[in-house]
């Protein structure tokens, strides 16, 4: 299975999917602007409710592992279009939100998306990003199929296609393209199961996995804030006054007393 959508439509695919529409849901609601825009992943509307005038959903166009993405939009899509992920048409500082549900992981440059996603948002735009966890029990599956050569009961548990992106590593270029991280979240505790039935019978891993082992979930959220260097205004008060060298110098105005009679005396004639 080396397609993201393909794998989406299978039990732990849809179970992935349904804790980040949660989240979503949950972080995007009360992000207010004019101009949203999620990049990928047409299987998840994750603008559903952002309450923004203009939500766009662009596609990403090939060559990309997962090509066949491409002609899928949610019906509740408000606008569309197929674009490159590292050169996205839109103006500098021209949208106030950009959601990337797993776009990341499938770019061929995640650093460039990002980079891209940086250039197009206002300041205090806010970046939404869902991924795969690495460092996880599906991941530490998922590792394990790949030294076996995906054979057997080791075949690959996770979509193929796409790198997946550790979330520390993902808070270091976060950093250095100046966002601040605002929240962060990880989720899917359950194992590495198939079916439907056995994922159930785990349902109580989520629980528990969000008190002891917050950071292993399958599953992690990140919202991010643009934090951009202000412009500072130079005025005048920088430059120092230059005195001419021929200026007399101002003193003090005292009132003098008038001269005795003896000072009078002592004066030459």
């Amino acid at each position: 299975m080396s397609g993201l959508h393909d794998w989406f439509q299978t039990p732990p695919g849809q179970y992935v999917l349904e804790w980040e529409r949660a989240q979503f849901d949950s972080a995007l609601a009360d992000v207010f602007g004019y101009h949203a825009l999620q990049i990928g992943l047409a299987d998840v509307d994750a603008l559903a409710a952002n309450r923004m005038p203009h939500r766009w959903l662009a596609m990403v166009a090939p060559p990309l592992p997962d090509a066949a993405d491409t002609a899928r939009a949610p019906a509740g899509a408000r606008y569309a279009c197929i674009t490159d992920s590292t050169a996205l048409p839109f103006a500098e500082a021209s949208l106030d939100l950009v959601v990337l549900p797993h776009t990341l992981e499938l770019s061929p440059d995640p650093h460039a998306t990002l980079r891209e996603v940086q250039r197009v948002l206002v300041h205090e735009g806010k970046v939404a990003i869902a991924g795969l966890n690495p460092a996880s029990l599906w991941g530490l599956r998922q590792w394990r199929a790949h030294l076996t050569g995906g054979a057997g009961s080791g075949r690959l548990y996770l979509p193929e296609a796409g790198e997946f992106i550790g979330h520390w590593r993902l808070r270091d270029w976060l950093r250095l393209l100046e966002f601040e991280l605002e929240a962060v979240g990880f989720g899917c505790y359950r194992p590495a199961v198939r079916s439907s039935r056995s994922l159930a019978r785990f349902g109580w891993m989520d629980r528990l996995g969000e008190r002891w082992w917050p950071i292993f979930g399958a599953a992690y959220f990140m919202l991010a804030v643009k934090r951009s260097q202000a412009p500072r205004l130079v005025g005048p008060a920088w430059k120092t006054t230059q005195v001419p060298v021929g200026a007399p110098a101002s003193i003090a105005n005292r009132a003098c007393p008038a001269p005795t009679t003896t000072e009078k005396n002592l004066e030459p004639n």
